[in-house]
């Protein structure tokens, strides 16, 4: 494997749509981040009470990122040798650090590198649950755990596990996201042909 082989693998694994789609949320959340979310909080008596647009929008960050695991040769791949694996993994990485690059520079240059720090962070904690979703609902479906949690912290705003609103560097957030990508790791590693090797073992 080589830089033209992962070249080629991304151009068609939708990269170029992915990208374009990260540049856009990055884009949105340094134009209107700050404008807040008119949602009432259940955690606050105030009604008006809401969250900036610049905290939940990594949300959409992570679930383009899962768009990687679509495409027509999706299953074909899932079958495939070590070598496709570990192509797709680099391929997912390299997205990844992309993701990371282009929100972070935007958003420092928007607001500072602090708020810059936190976006990359959420899209970290977010991949992780999308990762997760993906493994239990579908491809299509890798919105679903992260949407869950964005509920819990757009009506329960400004509590200690609102990963979106803690500094930078706040260790719980850092510890949640470090949790969340390994669980949206092992999932991804939980292929089908990995679980019925292991239950053969076991068996």
């Amino acid at each position: 494997m080589n830089g033209s082989d992962l070249l080629r693998y991304a151009r068609v694994h939708r990269a170029g749509a992915i990208v374009v789609g990260l540049s856009v949320v990055a884009v949105l959340s340094a134009l209107f981040g700050g404008t807040r979310i008119s949602l009432p909080s259940i955690g606050s008596a105030s009604l008006s009470s809401g969250v900036p647009y610049r905290q939940e929008l990594p949300l959409l960050s992570a679930v383009f990122l899962t768009a990687a695991f679509g495409g027509s040769m999706t299953a074909h791949e899932a079958s495939g040798a070590v070598v496709s694996h570990r192509l797709h993994r680099a391929y997912f990485v390299a997205l990844t650090l992309v993701a990371c690059a282009i929100s972070f520079g935007t958003e420092s240059l928007a607001v500072g590198a602090e708020h810059g720090v936190v976006f990359v962070r959420s899209i970290l904690i977010w991949l992780g649950l999308a990762l997760l979703s993906v493994r239990l609902f579908g491809e299509q479906l890798g919105w679903v755990i992260p949407m869950a949690s964005a509920f819990l912290l757009i009506w329960y705003p400004l509590n200690w596990w609102d990963w979106t609103a803690n500094p930078a560097s706040d260790p719980f957030s850092w510890c949640a996201a470090a949790v969340s990508l390994a669980l949206g790791a092992a999932a991804t590693a939980a292929t089908p042909w990995r679980r019925r090797a292991f239950l053969r073992k076991r068996g």
